[in-house]
Order: structure tokens, then C-alpha cells, then sequence
């Protein structure tokens, strides 16, 4: 009889970390105690805190266990699981508690989850991804059989539309007004596709739902292609997630093995089956018309608009597009009610959304909140503040796409069209928080030299203008730009904007458009002062040696790698030795110096 189970965290995150080598020695430990039958193992996907991994809770109590290393494993297999006490030194713990009385806190409770709704994530490290009767013990494939036996597709887009949900991969076009386009269209063959080319830095929101639920997006394919008529449906997912590859495809032969895929399904009459697509990470392949160009095996541009893909889409048939946390809601809108979905978040923008959040956070992970949460209580409350006493300066939404949202809009509750409102937007969930070491002119070519890298080159605004874009924020960051180039750099924003084919090009200068907004005095800063105020642009900075702290003890001399910093004639007073002096003309800024210096002699400014 099975009296524990031992979840160990599957995700990328966790795998990176370890875990497969933490649940082969619990394996090896049960083994050792003779519990293998008292005591089940289960492999689940991302629990959401991935700066804690790998992670390892134990159920029926709920310990969570962090930071856990192979090493801790008998440990916890001896006095947890064989003599009931928990470890407590690898409790995770919440706030300055101790440990203790933190074994007691249930985990929906800590401060990372308190704030979440968990809609999209619901069953990500709950579940085993790889066992479909765990998730069928979920209420998994219940929608399906509603959808197929006591609704009409009318029904179901009637449900889709009114709970609010838009498309959660940046756009946030209506789902149901999208379903009910392609619907009509009486063509002979219709297709179901999921975009899950997830290509923004940072980003790994719809890599996270494929590893831990990865039959969600199967049912709400089927749901889909039950609504618009389709019999056939397309996974796009990219060759770089190797662990979501692996369990859909599993997944997708146990929906078959069950009767779930296939013909017809609950003996309703209606086939469907999906296949998985595998894409080479070009960024590009993220816009819809893109996708379907790469699907149909040539080269991933996007296509002109009209025809939109609800009447001419992959391979000239009538396809729906959604992103994959865009249909891990539907089978809960469809159990539940439309009422229900929309009862969360906005007027306007109705349900949860899913974030990766990153950057200079306590806490790194995956979140889930109600639209219109405000961006203070996702990073006060849920990622725990900025670290080392650090203040918030900006957070970039949408990754390349997006813009930021500086410390003054920290109030700003968190949805469409608010973000819209102040230039930022969605986008597909990327999070990053920057704190007051950031610069945010330096932060603006960083993603404008992803697009660059991305874009497909199919038109001339995007390929050449993004280029000339980073040119001026190349001279600008090297101290030779004028308040002239920061003129032609908006003009060249709204230009390539207005002009480019599809949204990668439109929505590239969007960081650049962002900064200039709310941090042009950082700009100014660079091109009158020739400074930046954040001290991260490495042409503009200068590293010197304060003579009556340094000691002359050399270690920055002899860690210099072009043996710039010579000895002057002068001691400090109470000192024995000269100091010495860094020669401007021939420092390459790397920094060396300033790392091996012990006595905090040397400053960069």
C-alpha cells in the first residue's frame, strides 16, 4: 500500500539542475529500505520556483524540499520517509521563520503562490506528464467528451467567446472571434495548429505547459477542431525542447491507445489526430503565417494579410492558430463555464496569464496570476523583491516585441490594454526585472540585436532599418552619438513600424521606442556627458585607483591583462608602499582590476 509520494521536479529547470540524478538514488535508496512499495516516485513537470531547483515535495504532509543535491537523498529517504521527520535545513523556507515552522505552511500558501491562479498551470507539477491516467484523474479528456456529446460546435465557440479569452502568444486577438471566422468556411479540409515555437529571451512559459501537462493541449486541440470542422492538427514546437518533444509524443500515442485521437472519438462520429512539427528556432517562425510557411516544409517567412489563415492558411486550407497557454485554457472554460473564466481578471482582458519571470528577482520562475494583478505585487510579493538591496528601475514585458515599464508605473495593473496604454505590451509572458545596475540604453540594443539576428530579411524595412537602428545605438554607446541621432533614431522607429510585413518587424522597435519614452536622460547622458549613468557601456567607462586607499600591494597590476596600472611616487599616509595609477589611453575596461582588488581602492565611473 502506497502511504507517500515523492514528487521530483521533470522540468527543464530542474533537469538542467540535476533532478534525473536525484530520483536514480531515491530509487536506489527506497531499494535499500525496503520501500518501493510503501513509497511512490513521480516525475512531475516545473513546480513554478526555478531558482529553488532541483525541487522535491513530499505528499500526503506537502514538505517542500529545495535546493536538494544527490547527496541529500538518504538523508530524507532515512528520516522523512522511513522515520517521519522532515529535513528541516532543506525545507524551503518562505520569509526570515525558521525552517520549522515553516513544515507546517502549506505551499499555496507561501508568498510565491498565495497571489497565483493557477488555470494554464493547473496540473504542472502535479501530475506525472508521461501517464495519462493521472491526468485523466484530473478531469482530463471530461471537456472533450462534453464538447463531442451535449454541445453543438456552435455551442463551444458561443462558450469560447464569451469567457473573454484572447490569445495569450502576444496579439491578444479574441480565441472565440478567431474559431468562429474559420468556422463557416465550408472547404473540404481544415487544420488545428499550435505554435510552439517560443523564441523570446527568457521565455519558457509554453515550454513549461508541454513538459508538465502535456495532454491539455491535445484535448483542446481536438476541442478546436471539433468547433471549426477540422480533422487534423500540427504541433510547431522547437527542436531546442527536447523533454516537451518527448512527452507529446508520448502523449499523443497514449490519446491514440485511448481512443481519444483517431476516428471516431467517444463514438461521436468526429476524427481528429495531431502531428508534431519540429522547428529550427528561427524567431521568426513565432508569427502565424511564418509557422505554417515552415510546416509546409519551406523556408519560415510570413506571408501578406489578407487572406488571413481563418480563410486561406496552411497548405491554402481554412486553419485556427492559437499559442499553447492560449489552449491549455480551454478545456477548463469548457468544464466550467464561460462565466467562470471570465469572473477572473479585467473588463477586458478576462482569465489568468502565465509569466516567466527573470532577472534581478529572488524569485526566477514560472507565475500565473488574474489579469490586472499590478506589477508591484508581482515583484513584492510573488518574486520576493530585488536582491542585495537593490531598487527597481524597469521591467521589460514581451521580450524583442515589447517595451518596459519604468519604477514611476509600478502601480500599473498588469493586462492588455493597460500596458498599451503607457507603449508597452503583453507579448507572449517574458518578465524581466531590472534594478538600478541596468542601463537601459545598453538594454535596448541587447534585444534590438536579437531582431536583427531574427529577422527573415523578406522585407526591406525590417532587414536593413533594424540595422541601422543598431548602428545608431552602437555610436550612441560608444560615446560618439549627437541629440541629431536621437532624433533620426524615433523617426526610424515609427518608419519600420508603419512599414514592416509581418509583427516581428513592426514591434521590433518597440524597446528602443520604450527607453526613449521613460529613460531619455539616460540617452542624453550618453551622447552630452559621453557617460552612462548605469556604468555598463564599456566604452564609456573609466576604472581609477584612489591613491590614498591603495596599499600597493600590485594585485591589480599583476591581474592586468595588457599591464596597463603602473606604480606612481606616491604613499599614502600609514601606508609602506606606492600606490598606483591606471593609464587611461591603453585600459581595455575590462575589469579585472577592480575584481581582485581588496581594499575596494578602485572605482568604476
Amino acid at each position: 500500500m502506497v502511504r507517500a509520494q515523492v514528487l521530483i521536479c521533470g522540468g527543464t529547470g530542474c533537469t538542467s539542475s540535476g533532478s534525473p540524478k536525484i530520483r536514480d538514488e531515491f530509487e536506489t535508496q527506497l531499494k535499500h529500505y525496503d520501500l518501493e512499495d510503501e513509497v511512490k516516485l513521480v516525475q512531475t513537470g516545473c513546480f513554478g520556483l526555478c531558482s529553488l531547483g532541483p525541487v522535491v515535495i513530499v505528499y500526503p504532509d506537502g514538505t517542500f524540499y529545495s535546493r536538494v543535491e544527490v547527496s541529500d537523498v538518504p538523508e530524507i529517504v532515512e528520516e522523512h520517509l522511513l522515520k517521519g521527520r522532515p529535513v528541516e535545513r532543506l525545507v524551503y523556507n518562505d520569509s526570515d521563520e525558521s525552517a520549522k515552522e515553516n513544515v507546517e505552511t502549506a505551499l499555496s500558501e507561501t508568498r510565491f503562490y498565495k497571489a497565483q491562479k493557477r488555470v494554464a498551470l493547473r496540473n504542472c507539477g502535479v501530475i506525472d506528464p508521461e501517464n495519462i491516467e493521472e491526468y485523466i484523474a484530473m478531469d482530463g479528456y471530461a471537456a472533450l467528451g462534453k464538447a463531442l456529446t451535449e454541445m453543438t460546435p456552435e455551442d463551444v465557440i458561443k462558450c469560447v467567446t464569451d469567457s473573454g479569452l484572447r490569445g495569450r502568444g502576444g496579439g491578444g486577438f479574441p480565441t472565440g472571434r478567431k474559431w468562429a471566422l474559420c468556422a463557416p468556411n465550408k472547404a473540404p479540409q481544415k487544420y488545428v495548429v499550435c505554435n510552439a515555437d517560443e523564441g523570446d529571451p527568457g521565455a519558457f512559459m509554453d515550454r513549461s505547459v508541454l513538459e508538465g501537462d502535456p495532454h491539455a493541449i491535445i484535448e483542446a486541440m481536438a476541442i478546436a477542431g471539433y468547433a471549426i470542422g477540422a480533422t487534423k492538427g500540427y504541433v510547431y514546437v522547437r527542436a531546442e525542447y527536447p523533454i516537451a518533444v518527448k512527452r507529446l509524443s508520448i502523449a499523443i500515442a497514449q490519446a491514440r491507445e485511448y481512443g481519444l485521437l483517431g476516428k471516431d472519438i467517444f463514438g461521436s462520429g468526429f476524427d481528429f489526430d495531431l502531428q508534431i512539427r519540429l522547428g529550427a528556432g528561427a524567431f521568426v517562425c513565432g508569427e502565424e503565417t511564418a509557422l505554417m510557411t515552415s510546416i509546409e516544409g519551406n523556408r519560415g517567412e510570413p506571408r501578406p494579410r489578407p487572406p488571413y489563415p481563418a480563410v486561406k492558411g496552411l497548405y491554402a486550407s481554412p486553419t485556427v492558430e492559437n499559442n499553447v497557454e492560449t489552449f491549455a485554457n480551454i478545456p477548463q472554460i469548457i468544464l466550467n463555464g464561460a462565466e467562470w473564466f471570465a469572473s477572473m481578471g479585467t473588463e477586458k482582458s478576462k482569465g489568468t496569464k502565465v509569466f516567466a519571470l527573470g532577472g534581478k528577482i529572488h524569485n526566477t520562475g514560472l507565475v500565473e496570476i488574474p489579469m490586472g494583478t499590478t506589477l508591484r505585487e508581482i515583484i513584492e510579493d510573488i518574486g520576493g523583491g530585488i536582491p542585495n538591496g537593490k531598487k527597481f528601475k524597469a521591467a521589460q514585458t514581451g521580450g524583442p516585441s515589447g517595451g518596459c515599464i519604468p519604477e514611476s508605473l509600478i502601480d500599473t495593473p498588469v493586462d492588455y490594454d493597460n500596458l498599451i496604454s503607457i507603449g508597452c505590451m503583453m507579448g507572449s509572458g517574458g518578465l524581466i526585472i531590472m534594478d538600478e545596475d541596468s542601463c537601459r540604453v545598453d538594454m535596448a540594443k541587447f534585444f534590438l540585436d536579437f531582431t536583427v539576428d531574427e529577422s527573415c530579411g523578406k522585407c526591406t524595412p525590417c532587414r536593413v532599418g533594424t540595422k541601422r537602428l543598431m548602428e545608431i545605438l552602437d555610436k550612441i554607446t560608444s560615446g560618439k552619438g549627437t541629440l541629431e541621432d536621437l532624433d533620426r533614431l524615433e523617426e526610424l522607429c515609427y518608419y519600420i513600424k508603419e512599414n514592416s510585413l509581418c509583427g516581428l518587424g513592426q514591434t521590433a522597435p518597440n524597446p528602443v521606442l520604450a527607453t526613449l519614452k521613460f529613460f531619455r536622460d539616460e540617452y542624453v547622458a550618453h551622447v552630452v556627458d559621453k557617460k552612462c549613468p548605469a556604468g555598463v557601456c564599456k566604452d564609456l567607462l573609466s576604472y581609477t585607483i584612489d591613491k590614498d586607499k591603495c596599499i600597493g600591494c600590485g594585485l591589480c597590476a599583476r591581474n592586468c591583462p595588457v599591464n596597463t596600472i603602473t606604480r606612481t611616487e606616491y604613499t599614502a599616509p600609514g601606508h609602506k608602499k606606492p600606490s598606483f595609477e591606471i593609464q587611461q589611453d591603453k585600459c581595455i575596461k575590462c575589469g579585472a582590476c577592480m575584481a581582485n582588488c581588496k581594499f575596494k581602492a578602485i572605482s568604476k565611473k
